[in-house]
């Protein structure tokens, strides 16, 4: 089972990226998912996730409003869509699935797949 996330880069402040998290060796079309986050000197940290059944969705605080996770069961993939990016949006992302729940968490303990991240610079 491997989770690989891709489509970040380096963008300027107030430009958008989409990632994504594609799954491959078992469906995870109806379990939660989730995307973390980990800036350089600061612990990895809850940035959205959505459940399994019927698509709820959840976002930390910083990125309300600015970030939307969405996900195609068909293609086992989960998309984070980032706009109205700031410099402090920083990081390494990482997705993350709950393999035999269709909850959400915002505990990175809840996950039992982790991807390998992906590099988002967003400079001023």
């Amino acid at each position: 089972v491997q989770l690989q996330a891709s489509g970040g880069g380096l963008v300027q402040a107030g430009d958008s990226l989409r990632l994504s998290c594609a799954a491959s060796g078992r469906s995870f079309s109806t379990y939660g998912m989730g995307w973390f986050r980990q800036a350089p000197g600061k612990e990895r940290e809850f940035v959205a996730a959505i459940r399994g059944s019927g698509g709820t969705t959840y976002y930390a605080d910083s990125v309300k409003g600015r970030f939307s996770i969405s996900r195609d069961g068909a293609k086992n993939t989960v998309y984070l869509q980032m706009n109205s990016l700031k410099p402090e949006d920083t990081a390494v992302y990482y997705c993350a699935a709950a393999w035999g729940s269709s909850d959400y968490s915002t505990r990175s303990d809840f996950y039992n797949y982790w991807g390998q991240g992906t590099l988002v610079t967003v400079s001023s």
